[in-house]
């Protein structure tokens, strides 16, 4: 592990690193910098070790090009989207700012700072020489637990716990959470947080298992405790063991595939994605089914979060296909009205509705009946499959009814279906 003294806010310049396809090792890929101008803006040059090597790939199959001379961020970016994907969201950030409460860190410092294990296949060194892993204290599920507790009460943490959070901080969203190792199987585990007002861990377990008992390609989960509260794990997709070597698999989420900011965010949209599926994925045909069956069962079960950060796809340099579905949960609602994060832009505008998502099937290389079929199955196991895996998340028959109620099949999304 890297020293305190070599991880210190304030670099103008870092080094981008990427495990290959296949590979064990990672080679140095380029250089991020800061820009010298005003609002603040971070380029990116490839090196020449790098694009002089035969099984280079493009970093980005969207906005990093692999060629010569200065990538600049467009449009709303201050950085590439592809080098975004892997720094710290909000928690992580979280975890930085309390491991360093003098200093205002900035876009390099938190893609710096965060642990190496990061989703995806990249990381971000302070030498283009010299690969130091971060974050490679390993710990109990008890202490990941503790840790993420207090930072969550944003109280201060102790050394020995900070060191142990700190390989999680690369992982994404505003939530709780760690890594875990187990064998040669690595999950994200997702604790609970002090400002939760339903059983968010059991909801999403809920909504992953329901998804996959509707045939989607979803990450794996399973529930545990630690320290006598709940704790979802999934089991990370992201990384391969072949003959017992192990890699790493570049990922972009929808938000980067799309080139757009964290601000532009409410502009992703479902078809933008369908579109980009047509002309730039492995198999079209099959992830367009996919791809809509994923939007018609975030309607189906309440899960209005299913941002453009909550889709995401794997690059191998050529081809790019989705990665397994994950981050799907119910969210109870009082109010009858409800839209989706990313845009559906149907008949209805973006109306959390079945109707809706039926009429931009066509966009899906999807005919009405065959898109009407694959709702109606989806309707069908959920109301056929709820008792039981409420039963297998041991979910309070209280709580359990509230988000059937309040989420799942919900009133206004089965509005003028037939």
């Amino acid at each position: 592990m890297t020293s305190d003294a070599s991880l210190r806010p304030g670099n103008e310049a870092i080094y981008a690193w990427v495990w290959l396809p296949g590979a064990t090792r990672p080679v140095v890929a380029g250089r991020l910098f800061e820009a010298d101008e005003s609002p603040r803006r971070y380029f990116f040059v490839y090196g020449r070790s790098y694009l002089a090597n035969d099984r280079a790939i493009a970093l980005s199959a969207a906005d990093l090009p692999l060629r010569e001379g200065v990538h600049e961020p467009t449009g709303m970016n201050v950085l590439p989207p592809c080098l975004r994907d892997a720094g710290p969201d909000a928690w992580g950030r979280r975890i930085l700012e309390s491991r360093f409460p003098a200093h205002h860190l900035n876009e390099l410092d938190y893609l710096l700072l965060a642990g190496s294990d990061r989703i995806g296949a990249l990381d971000f060194q302070a030498s283009s020489r010299v690969f130091a892993e971060k974050g490679t204290k390993a710990a109990t599920l008890d202490e990941l637990a503790r840790s993420a507790d207090i930072i969550d009460r944003r109280e201060p943490l102790h050394p020995e716990l900070e060191a142990a959070l700190l390989r999680g901080t690369s992982v994404g969203g505003a939530r709780p959470k760690a890594l875990l190792g187990q064998g040669e199987r690595a999950f994200i585990a997702k604790f609970s947080s002090t400002s939760d007002t339903y059983d968010v861990i059991k909801a999403e377990y809920l909504g992953m298992k329901l998804a996959a008992r509707c045939g989607l390609d979803v990450a794996r989960v399973d529930i545990t405790q630690a320290l006598g509260k709940d704790v979802l794990l999934v089991e990370r997709f992201d990384r391969e063991t072949r003959d017992g070597r192990h890699s790493r698999l570049m990922m972009e989420s929808a938000l980067s595939l799309l080139v757009l900011d964290e601000m532009e965010a409410r502009h992703a949209s479902y078809l933008d994605l369908a579109d980009l599926v047509r002309h730039r994925f492995a198999h079209p045909r099959e992830t367009l089914r996919e791809l809509f069956s994923r939007l018609a069962f975030n309607v189906l079960i309440g899960n209005t979060d299913d941002h453009a950060r909550n889709h995401a796809a794997f690059w191998d340099g050529s081809t790019l296909r989705l990665t397994p579905a994950y981050d799907l949960c119910p969210q109870p609602r009082t109010g009858g009205e409800a839209t989706q994060a990313m845009k559906i832009e149907g008949a209805q505008g973006n109306k959390a509705t079945l109707v809706n998502v039926l009429s931009v099937s066509d966009r899906f290389f999807l005919s009405a009946d065959e898109a009407t079929r694959i709702i109606n199955q989806m309707i069908d196991t959920i109301r056929a499959e709820w008792p039981r895996v409420c039963e297998q998340a041991g979910m309070a028959e209280a709580e359990a009814s509230r988000l059937r109620n309040g989420a799942v099949l919900s009133d206004f999304c089965l509005q003028g279906w037939p």
